[in-house]
């Protein structure tokens, strides 16, 4: 079972109890899943579970006793009037005024078009309708919970979509899906321990490497000036420190420092070998 499918699993059960809320809640499905044939209405999925709880909703706002798909004329036209819907199949502004009933929207349209990526490969939140107007409105409701929702056009259809972790938790949270926001949150920590444990060892290999750069360029000097001039034409500081070099070829500076007497800070260390390097350097030139 998919991460998506897991989370309407989740939220298939969860039946609100203000009318306003069941109300907001079935507009969603009524218009994403809609079909109006011979002034009669069905919901068009396959899906058994999301059937049920159009039914469920449909049978605690409206007077029905029928539980074909097909809606007959009155019940349709109960329905309808309910939903404040006319000509076309759109949410009213004043169904999903209060905030609880846009989180009940926003898992209606959910449960009807929305899917969530694993967290394990990405983060993507999406709900595809096929109406622009409908697109809108969602994103209008889920920028309501200060969530940053965008909408892209794919394949005839608006795609409204979230792409921040935390903001995708924030929306889990909204649609009441709780089990799924605690493993969301898991994975997403974990991702991170991860990846700040890579940047850290990244960081910390370029840094030896830089160290190891650093070390062989000041054994060449040394062994230049020895070559050429010996070290005792160093002053004794330099003498010092170039000796100590070549003895520990990979000792960091810090640690160079300390065996000098007295002992030498980095930055000592680090101003007596780059003096070295600039007597290598004229005597290459």
């Amino acid at each position: 079972m998919s991460f998506s499918q897991d989370i309407k699993k989740e939220l298939f059960p969860i039946i609100p109890k203000p009318r306003h809320c069941l109300i907001a809640e079935l507009s969603a499905l009524v218009t994403i899943l809609g079909r109006i044939e011979k002034e009669c209405f069905c919901i068009e999925t396959e899906n058994e579970e999301l059937k049920r709880k159009y039914f469920t909703l449909l049978n605690k706002t409206i007077s029905i006793s029928e539980c074909d798909d097909m809606l007959s004329k009155d019940a349709t036209e109960e329905l309808f009037a309910m939903l404040k819907i006319k000509d076309s199949l759109e949410v009213d502004g004043l169904l999903v005024q209060q905030m609880c009933c846009k989180k009940a929207f926003i898992r209606g349209a959910f449960l009807s078009a929305g899917s969530i990526s694993d967290p394990k490969k990405s983060y993507h939140f999406e709900i595809a309708v096929s109406s622009e107007a409908l697109a809108n409105q969602i994103k209008s409701v889920i920028d309501f919970f200060e969530i940053d929702a965008k909408i892209v056009e794919r394949k005839q259809q608006f795609v409204v979509y979230v792409k921040e972790s935390n903001q995708i938790e924030d929306l889990l949270a909204l649609m009441g899906a709780n089990v799924a926001y605690l493993n969301f949150e898991n994975v997403r920590i974990e991702k991170e321990m991860r990846n700040s444990i890579n940047r850290q060892v990244n960081c910390e290999t370029a840094n030896i490497g830089k160290t190891v750069s650093a070390a062989y360029r000041q054994l060449e000097d040394i062994r230049l000036i020895e070559e050429k001039r010996g070290l005792s034409s160093l002053p004794k500081n330099l003498q010092e420190i170039a000796i100590l070099r070549r003895e520990h070829p990979d000792m960091a500076l810090k640690d160079l420092g300390n065996l000098l007497d007295p002992p030498v800070g980095k930055s000592g260390v680090n101003h007596r070998l780059r003096r070295i390097g600039e007597i290598a350097k004229s005597i290459r030139t």
